[in-house]
């Protein structure tokens, strides 16, 4: 009896140390079950230069999604940025899409300016205005070698 007793106990614990183990899994990896909250919108910039997919997406300093994908359009020479906002973020088709680094030489991220024209984005929809990443070293480059004009 008290030998069942004890595999009953081991039992209980392995079947919790799985539960944790699954619940950990699905909070950390962002997993959902039951549908998803948020929706796709797609960025075309000319240069994706440190953006990685992964990366942060907001609009006024707040966190409204994440990168999902990049990719590459050979065709027409552009980088597509596909990114899951949040659903409760409206966004609208005069929108402005912009890569910007946190801090001096920080992760980059994608900054929105979410537009007010009154037309709004729908899931899969294209911001076409958008900004590419200031490169610093371009800067420096052009500073340190005169191509840059003073006062001007």
């Amino acid at each position: 009896m008290k030998q069942y007793t004890q595999e009953t106990m081991a039992g209980i614990f392995v079947f919790i140390g799985i539960i944790c183990l699954v619940y950990m899994a699905v909070k950390l990896g962002d997993v959902s079950f039951l549908g998803t909250d948020t929706y796709i919108l797609n960025a075309r910039f000319d240069k994706v230069t440190g953006l990685r997919a992964g990366n942060p997406v907001d609009m006024l300093g707040i966190e409204i999604g994440r990168v999902a994908k990049l990719s590459l359009n050979q065709k027409k020479l552009f980088a597509l940025v596909t990114i899951d906002i949040n659903k409760d973020i409206k966004i609208y088709s005069d929108a402005i899409a912009s890569i910007k680094t946190e801090g001096l030489i920080g992760d980059r991220y994608v900054s929105i300016d979410p537009g007010g024209s009154g037309t709004l984005l729908k899931p899969g929809d294209t911001i076409v205005d958008t900004e590419p990443p200031v490169d610093l070293t371009d800067l420096i480059g052009k500073y340190a070698f005169g191509a840059v004009k003073e006062g001007k």
